[in-house]
């Protein structure tokens, strides 16, 4: 079981949520929500369910479970330095009270600028975060 956790001094109705509109993230109906002042850990009971999917360039890990397919979150940097990006969907039922999701558009970006892009505005990864 993949799990997250996610700590953020905004309420939920303040939180920034965006709906990528790569391909991916379509077929995975992911709203990602991040906060660069808070905390994001990513976690798995049993290293079997992890599978991390990296698309052509090999910069972030998308982490989904094995068992399920579900998309949870995603991470770029090393594990001293990494920042995370978490799928609002994955939440508990209930959490209703989220803003409209933004729609995005990342293609026309570079892959500095999408770097760049996700150190500024991903969560820090807490300590011993996949």
């Amino acid at each position: 079981m993949l799990t997250a956790r996610y700590w953020t001094r905004l309420a939920p109705t303040q939180w920034r949520v965006r709906a990528c509109q790569c391909g991916f993230c379509r077929i995975h109906a992911a709203l990602t929500t991040s906060d660069p002042a808070g905390s994001l850990q990513f976690a798995c009971v049993d290293p079997r369910h992890l599978q991390r999917y990296r698309f052509a360039s090999g910069a972030t890990d998308f982490l989904l479970c094995r068992q399920c397919g579900v998309y949870l979150g995603a991470r770029i940097g090393s594990a001293e330095h990494a920042f995370g990006v978490l799928n609002v969907r994955t939440l508990p039922a209930g959490r209703m009270d989220l803003p409209e999701a933004i729609p995005m558009d990342y293609a026309a970006e570079t892959p500095q600028a999408r770097r760049a892009r996700r150190e500024a505005r991903w969560t820090p990864l807490a300590p011993g975060s996949l």
